[in-house]
């Protein structure tokens, strides 16, 4: 006689996903950098010495050693500030991920579940909003608030609520027909509960990759309002400004551009890797 197959837990199965342990350890390791950043870095980010100016790698010729990475135009360690850089990387990720995926989800639920004239207001207010291209608005906005962490986090989550509202709108609305909405509806539940204890948990797994995929995107953005000197002071070590410090100098020293570039890449690939292993592991849909 055939054994039943006994399924495994979920917490194991997320474990188990290749693309949860790639994107997953990626981003733990990054975010110990970061948290430990004053005491990995070797030397002050901003701490500068124009006699070092443009020193290569330790691993190329004339490189110097205690400067892994080499100098940059003022003479500053290019490794201490990459990872000073993964705390203004995470910081923002985080904060406007959150902020964004809380306005969004909230109005999503509010469009999907109620309909009628509350969706038709956010619908419309979603397609408006979608009409302005993300990037440029979100320069305008901290031109208008002033550069600053804060400025950037507000800028990103204005622009992307978009994103979660019209996905937990359109999901919520699957949810609505389901028969377990019908069954808290027969006995009495408000709609407040139905949306908070039923519909939510179901539209979880969902959020969670959006979550993840907006992280990414908030790093891409910070990067770019770093890079045209919109985020913080160009003296402090961000990716988009190291990018944009490398930019004039790619010819005699590429990698200056190249290294910060490349630890916003691998977030970022390393961000949509663990959205996928998540989905795949969590919502019961992927899995069959």
């Amino acid at each position: 006689m055939a054994e039943l197959a006994i399924p495994r837990p979920t917490w194991k199965r997320v474990l188990e996903n290749r693309r949860v342990q790639w994107g997953g350890g990626f981003l733990f390791l990054l975010l110990l950098v970061a948290v430990f950043a004053p005491l990995l870095a070797p030397r002050d980010p901003i701490e500068q010495d124009l006699m070092l100016q443009y020193l290569p790698p330790l691993w190329a010729e004339k490189g110097e050693a205690g400067y892994l990475f080499g100098t940059d135009s003022l003479g500053r360690d290019i490794f201490s500030r990459l990872i000073y850089g993964s705390r203004i990387a995470l910081f923002v990720a985080i904060c406007a991920a959150l902020a964004a995926c809380l306005l969004g989800t909230t109005l999503g639920l509010l469009a999907g579940y109620l309909g009628g004239w509350v969706d038709a207001v956010i619908s419309r207010l979603v397609e408006i909003w979608m009409a302005f291209p993300a990037v440029l608005l979100s320069i305008v906005l901290v031109a208008v608030m002033g550069t600053g962490l804060h400025s950037v986090v507000i800028a990103i989550a204005v622009i992307d609520w978009t994103r979660f509202c019209r996905v937990i709108r359109a999901e919520t609305m699957a949810q609505s027909t389901q028969d377990y909405v019908a069954s808290a509806l027969t006995i009495g539940l408000s709609w407040r509960r139905i949306l908070i204890r039923e519909i939510l948990p179901n539209v979880m797994p969902l959020l969670i990759v959006l979550l993840t995929l907006e992280m990414g995107i908030a790093i891409i953005v910070e990067a770019i309002l770093s890079y045209v000197g919109l985020s913080l002071s160009s003296e402090l070590p961000t990716w988009g400004g190291m990018i944009a410090d490398g930019r004039k100098y790619v010819n005699q020293v590429p990698w200056l551009m190249v290294l910060p570039i490349v630890m916003v890449i691998a977030s970022v690939l390393a961000l949509n890797a663990l959205g996928d292993g998540l989905k795949n592991t969590i919502d019961p849909v992927m899995r069959k």
